[in-house]
């Protein structure tokens, strides 16, 4: 069954939220400037198939001013991205063939890259190939079907067309960036249940701890003979070991772990009868009997 990411996304967006805070910010303040520059570039393309190809014509402008943002492997998907789709315009355009929209954004990359988040840059490559095999059918027919990284390379090596040249190397560069966010992505997923885990191990034994304190505060407030602290300290390391047993033993004989004081209990009769050693039995069953119903 596959993992179920969701949850982790959100969490791990959060985790690395503090180093890149301003980015949402940013974003935010360009929303419009972005759908005015995509409208803007689709018009264009539209009117006239054969106009300049630039890359701000291409890319809304907003997202290139966004690049410093950019993590090193998010930065370097994005610009093999932006040549993929420049050398396919361009080769669009030698063909007096209609450049198609691309609809990937930067957005979809920051903070930073994410599996879940790539459909819009997988359905970009699928359309700028749809349109370079339309552009320039002669050329391509000769490229074999499913073909490998090292195909493509090879191939483009020989072309004499420099735009479709472009258009292929820096596919392949996007295959490869994409791959390399990937993997930084699964490191990262890895340092956060790492640092989960330490988390909850330490969450751990800070309410152990504290659990410990209260036992040890609760039996010296009951004024038992008895060292608290070393009850308290031998009663948790043997619950790790056996957690049934040392339960078993601590409610029916707590001396097990630290022993009477017998000096320390009273006497009785204003003083005249000293406490002996079956006394001491009697608070071990007291105490056992109390620590039994304690409840923290």
């Amino acid at each position: 069954m596959a993992e179920d990411n969701t949850d982790f996304d959100k969490l791990l967006d959060d985790f690395i939220a503090s180093q890149l805070q301003e980015t949402e910010d940013i974003l935010a303040e360009d929303n419009d400037k972005q759908a005015a520059q995509k409208s803007s570039t689709k018009e264009s393309s539209a009117t006239d198939p054969n106009a300049n190809i630039t890359e701000s014509n291409i890319i809304a402008q907003s997202q290139l001013d966004q690049e410093p943002l950019l993590a090193t492997e998010e930065k370097q998907l994005f610009r093999a991205y932006c040549n993929f789709i420049n050398a396919t315009a361009a080769c669009c355009t030698e063909a007096n063939y209609p450049i198609p929209e691309f609809t990937f954004d930067i957005s979809d990359i920051l903070p930073r890259f994410r599996p879940s988040r790539t459909q819009r840059l997988s359905e970009d490559i699928i359309q700028a190939w749809e349109s370079l095999l339309l552009a320039q059918p002669t050329r391509l027919s000769s490229l074999p079907t499913n073909p490998s990284d090292e195909q493509i390379l090879a191939f483009a090596e020989k072309t004499t067309n420099n735009n479709l040249q472009n258009a292929l190397i820096s596919y392949v560069e996007v295959l490869i960036e994409t791959d390399s966010c990937e993997i930084a992505y699964n490191l990262r997923k890895a340092k956060y249940k790492k640092h989960l885990i330490e988390k909850k191990i330490f969450e751990e034994h800070q309410n152990r701890i504290e659990k410990m304190r209260k036992y040890i505060e609760a039996i010296r407030q009951q004024d038992f003979p008895i060292d608290a602290e070393m009850l308290v300290n031998n009663f948790f390391k043997a619950l790790r070991k056996d957690p049934d047993g040392a339960k078993k033993v601590v409610e029916n004989n707590p001396a097990t772990f630290a022993p009477i004081q017998v000096d320390k209990i009273p006497s009785r009769f204003f003083g005249l009868i000293k406490a002996k050693p079956e006394d001491g039995f009697k608070v071990n069953k007291k105490l056992g009997k109390f620590i039994k119903e304690l409840k923290i």
